[in-house]
């Protein structure tokens, strides 16, 4: 068993098939990652994946129960890449999934262009602003805000990373959707699959998912919204079907 920070705690991963060390004052996954790691296409038995801007982990642990490709993470924080590493380690993963402690600018000439069949990531979704605007809590500000990475930097890189054919998926705020078209179409992301997530129905969306081919042909498929929360304050059947893959 990995040692636990005093702050820490050891959570179930969705369905009680994986675990991972979580943090209220550091950083915890949201429903955000599961959505992506279950949007994203992902090859079965062999290739590469890589997460960026993985957090603790989460999005690798979780494709892990998908593929048996293997899956590098890339997280720029030092402890929040400790966790991911300590909870992969936890699952007895540690063949499958490597986490690097990186800033996701330097990803390219770490791994090599052209080197990963599928990319996921569930980057900052905040424009940098004044730093009176971020949260007090450096770790969250930076989960948060675009301080070390803008979006132009995540998609760029993405298409840097992903081979021709290859693809890359986002989740991220529909109030940025033009902008991530836009970049998407400028590096070579062909968009390809785009859903809209709405937390109860009635309500405007608040989350997006979106995914690219390297240098794939125009044809964007526009899926079924995804609707959180029904009237009944639970999660709806058809979220339920998506997040514990039922």
């Amino acid at each position: 068993m990995a040692e636990l920070l005093p702050d820490e705690r050891l959570d179930y991963l969705v369905d009680e098939q994986l675990k991972i060390i979580q943090s209220n004052s550091v950083f915890s996954f949201s429903l955000d990652a599961v959505l992506l790691s279950r949007f994203a296409w992902v090859p079965i038995q062999k290739g590469r994946i890589i997460d960026l801007c993985t957090g603790n982990g989460a999005i690798p642990l979780l494709l892990s129960t998908r593929s048996k490709a293997a899956i590098t993470g890339v997280e720029i924080q030092e402890r929040l890449s400790s966790m991911a590493k300590r909870s992969t380690a936890i699952n007895s993963l540690e063949e499958q999934i490597s986490i690097h402690t990186l800033d996701i600018k330097e990803a390219a000439a770490e791994f090599g262009h052209g080197t990963f069949d599928a990319l996921t990531c569930n980057p900052p979704y905040f424009p940098s602003v004044n730093e009176k605007d971020y949260n007090e809590n450096p770790h969250l500000a930076i989960a948060r805000h675009e301080i070390h990475c803008t979006l132009e930097d995540v998609i760029r890189v993405s298409s840097q990373l992903v081979k021709q054919g290859g693809k890359a998926a986002f989740v991220h705020r529909p109030n940025r959707l033009m902008e991530i078209l836009a970049y998407m179409r400028q590096y070579e992301l062909e968009p390809k699959r785009l859903q809209l997530i709405y937390p109860r129905e009635g309500s405007e969306a608040n989350m997006l998912l979106i995914e690219g081919m390297k240098k794939g042909k125009p044809d964007l498929h526009i899926l079924p919204p995804l609707t959180v929360y029904g009237s009944d304050g639970q999660y709806t059947e058809q979220l339920k079907k998506v997040f514990y893959g039922r």
